[in-house]
């Protein structure tokens, strides 16, 4: 895997062309190195999952796997940890998907807050064909899915295309092969502007359970509220709000609306 950090942004690239970049342990074990590197790192205010060669992600690593038939026990349990390092991940993270992604690169993709996918990338839950099911990625991809839509796919194994992907939620957007690193530069570049930890607490109100009772739930989210108005992000943000000026966290170059 490639690691690359500039302007706010560290750039996880998943570089194992040679099984079309499938989930190995190694390649699993230095994408949660470098997840928990961009955490670390207070420069960084985002993480843009990328890939090398045609293929985003062709799911588990099948010949790792059948390896690993003699022990009792498959790769695939470390893939839940990828997820939840994604999904809870206090940054955005950013999915550029440009080609093909099968089963638990699936997984990968609605882990992620934003993804964004070439109308020409291919996709398919293809566990029920070999004999499994997507159980893992479903903690991600089933809250992304509409349930009708999740129905077809995982019961049939059915290839789908970007566009497809965008309409049932899988991703947040399909654009045209050429357009793609310019759409992913106005995302990655939208992101920097936000103040690292209102980033990290809008991350948390999105996985926000539904609430039971709305004047309790009122009465918890205007005290948040008035917290981060009170915090030294808020005031800085509404003072360069007022001032016409980048915030402080903007890093040099972003500084655009």
């Amino acid at each position: 895997m490639r690691v690359a950090t500039a302007r706010g942004v560290t750039t996880l690239t998943l570089d194992s062309p040679h099984n079309r970049n499938a989930l190995s342990t190694p390649l699993m074990t230095e994408l949660l190195a470098g997840l928990a590197a961009a955490v670390a790192d207070d420069a960084v205010r985002a993480v843009v999952l990328d890939h090398t060669g045609p293929v985003f992600c062709s799911g588990a690593d099948l010949k790792e796997t059948a390896a690993a038939y003699a022990s009792g026990t498959v790769p695939a349990g470390m893939l839940g940890d990828v997820l939840v390092a994604v999904r809870e991940c206090p940054k955005p993270v950013l999915a550029k998907v440009a080609g093909p992604a099968r089963a638990g690169g699936l997984g990968l993709i609605a882990a992620a807050d934003l993804a964004v996918c070439a109308e020409e990338a291919t996709f398919a839950f293809t566990e029920v064909r070999i004999g499994v099911i997507p159980a893992v990625i479903s903690a991600t991809v089933l809250p992304r899915l509409q349930p009708r839509a999740a129905a077809e796919l995982y019961l049939t194994g059915d290839t789908f295309d970007g566009r497809r992907a965008a309409e049932i939620g899988l991703v947040t957007a399909a654009v045209p092969a050429d357009g793609l690193d310019a759409a992913v530069a106005r995302y990655r570049d939208s992101l920097v502007r936000g103040a690292p930890r209102a980033l990290a607490g809008a991350k948390e109100l999105l996985r926000r359970p539904a609430a039971t009772d709305l004047r309790t739930e009122i009465a918890e989210l205007a005290a948040l509220s008035t917290g981060y108005f009170l915090s030294a992000e808020g005031r800085e943000g509404v003072l360069a709000f007022r001032e016409k000026r980048a915030a402080a966290w903007v890093p040099t170059g972003d500084a655009g609306d």
